[in-house]
């Protein structure tokens, strides 16, 4: 279960570089949420070290809500005195 937060939060990392699927990319059909889904990641920085990462579709979803709401909040913070950004619940924040 930590391995799988820890994956999910170097891919929570990675994903704030990389740019968002535009909505016509996505099928109009439903997909199932179950359905196993892999990509491969590339380590920022680096043009060869790459790991491929599976999850659900519900998980990667859940994934990018997250990348999101990350890339909102640090967005309306940039400003403020406080620049920590709580990712986890359980995490501190300001």
């Amino acid at each position: 279960m930590a391995a799988s937060w820890r994956i999910l939060a170097i891919i929570a990392i990675i994903g704030i570089a990389a740019p968002a699927l535009p909505q016509s990319a996505l099928s109009a059909k439903k997909r199932d949420p179950n359905e196993i889904v892999c990509e491969r990641i590339k380590l920022t920085g680096s043009r060869v070290v790459s790991s491929k990462v599976c999850g659900t579709r519900a998980e990667w979803d859940e994934l990018h809500r997250r990348e999101r709401e990350l890339a909102k909040q640090m967005q309306r913070n940039a400003n403020s005195a406080c620049q920590t950004i709580a990712m986890y619940p359980s995490s501190p924040g300001c």
